[in-house]
């Protein structure tokens, strides 16, 4: 057994080589494939879209917040990776009294590449996981040449509807906000404040991102948002982290030459 720390400093004990690997969280679960784990994942929750063959080829265990413990533990996994946020602390203290349980905490790119590495040193895929870093590095280069040195654009970003929600510091979706170009309104907030159409027009950004998760936007919803420029944008790339921002950084700069052009 080797002992690894997650990223909440808390020591897990991992067999060398894990072989039955379960994911809770649907960006974990793209990293393990970019890691070339393919074989050794057996589970994964039912909103892990990618790569799409897992859905007919691994275990669903049900969702993020609502795993099913049970067909967890029959699996007979010799490492579950987690996530802070998105899966609930009741489930995590349950599993791990019986199974090694990983748990990540992603609020900003540093802490992504700290989260590749450390999931490369306890998979036993060191090099798969700096190769994966080198890549992102180099794309936060290219996507930061190519921006333009005006103005950045002020954005509202909302998550959720009923009530509207947005992002604030301490959240992975800001710090890619503030990557991909743009400057959040709501930097001065924590996390995920709750606003209100009144709030938005006050604060007047140039655009306002709906994003297509988790909350599912649509652009028939555009018209609650005039005169304001609104933009149905796509949340995984703002939201999922691992090394599916090497996706996202493509993403960025195809959403900068639409917003100018002149990029």
């Amino acid at each position: 057994m080797n002992v690894f720390l997650d990223q909440l400093g808390r020591k897990v004990k991992v067999k060398s080589n894990p072989k039955r690997i379960i994911s809770l969280v649907p960006s974990i679960t793209h990293l393990l494939y970019d890691l070339n784990l393919d074989s050794e994942v057996v589970g994964i929750t039912k909103f892990c879209i990618e790569p799409e063959h897992f859905l007919s080829t691994k275990k669903i265990i049900g969702g993020t917040k609502n795993p099913k413990l049970d067909s967890i533990l029959a699996l007979n996994p010799d490492l579950i990776i987690a996530n802070k946020e998105e899966n609930r602390i009741e489930d995590i203290i349950s599993l791990e009294s019986k199974v090694p349980v990983w748990v990540s905490d992603v609020k900003c790119m540093t802490d992504n590449l700290d989260f590749i590495s450390k999931i490369g040193s306890c998979c036993n895929r060191e090099l798969q996981a700096l190769h994966l870093i080198q890549k992102i590095q180099l794309g936060i280069n290219d996507l930061k040449c190519n921006q333009s040195h005006s103005k950045r654009p002020s954005i509202v970003y909302l998550i959720w509807k009923n009530p509207y929600m947005s992002v604030g510091q301490n959240t992975f979706i800001h710090d890619m906000l503030e990557l991909a170009g743009f400057r959040n309104t709501f930097i001065n907030k924590l996390r995920y404040p709750v606003t209100s159409k009144d709030e938005i027009h006050k604060l007047s950004p140039d655009f306002i991102f709906l994003s297509s998760e988790p909350y599912p936007f649509k652009e028939s919803e555009f018209e609650e948002f005039k005169p304001f420029k609104t933009i149905l944008v796509d949340g995984m790339a703002f939201s999922w982290f691992g090394s599916y921002v090497i996706k996202s950084f493509s993403y960025f700069g195809a959403l900068n030459k639409q917003i100018n052009p002149a990029l």
